[in-house]
């Protein structure tokens, strides 16, 4: 009495409804997965779909620039409040210091994670200096080279202040005359949504 033997897997033939079925199913599958990313690549890249709003109140920037850009060398590695005085650091400058080390207190229990600092051209008067001497033991106090910060940063020679992050990259700019709550508000965010500092 004979058996029946099943031919091998090699020689049996799926329905075409079902192969169709499957690269049907393999399509969609590679299309959830990649179509995102290259959806997003082309929106950032071409720049369409953008939304209007944002969530900063600062000037974003995002081209890559370091903190070497303005003219500045330092080595820190925590998030950092830096004021830029390319003229000297007169009213403008001394107001954006005050508003630097008042953010990184109402940083409450991440004020170790931000420092704060004056970038200036030219040395500061003595009055000047002592004074920080005294009321700003923890400012942390560069050189401004001029030629480096008039081609890397853009603004009409006035006091600037930049929340830099722990790789020493610009994330945001403000002018003199920004609130500080929108400073506080834009750190705190960017402190949040960090794992760096």
């Amino acid at each position: 009495m004979g058996t029946a033997i099943n031919p091998p897997e090699s020689t049996r033939t799926l329905p075409p409804t079902t192969r169709r079925r499957g690269r049907l199913q393999l399509i969609l599958i590679l299309l959830l997965t990649v179509g995102p990313m290259v959806l997003a690549t082309c929106m950032y890249q071409l720049k369409f779909w953008l939304p209007e709003s944002r969530s900063y109140h600062g000037e974003l920037i995002g081209n890559g620039q370091s903190r070497a850009a303005l003219g500045v060398t330092a080595d820190e590695q925590r998030w950092q409040l830096l004021v830029t005085a390319p003229q000297g650091c007169a009213t403008d400058c001394q107001q954006l210091v005050y508003l630097a080390r008042q953010l990184q207190i109402g940083l409450g229990r991440d004020a170790s994670r931000a420092t704060h600092a004056l970038a200036a051209a030219h040395p500061v008067d003595a009055a000047y200096a002592a004074k920080l001497q005294l009321e700003y033991p923890q400012l942390q106090r560069y050189a401004l080279d001029l030629p480096t910060y008039t081609q890397g940063a853009e603004g009409n020679g006035a006091a600037q202040l930049w929340i830099i992050d722990p790789h020493g990259n610009l994330v945001l700019r403000y002018a003199y005359g920004v609130i500080g709550k929108d400073v506080l508000n834009d750190l705190r965010l960017l402190l949040k949504l960090s794992n760096i500092g």
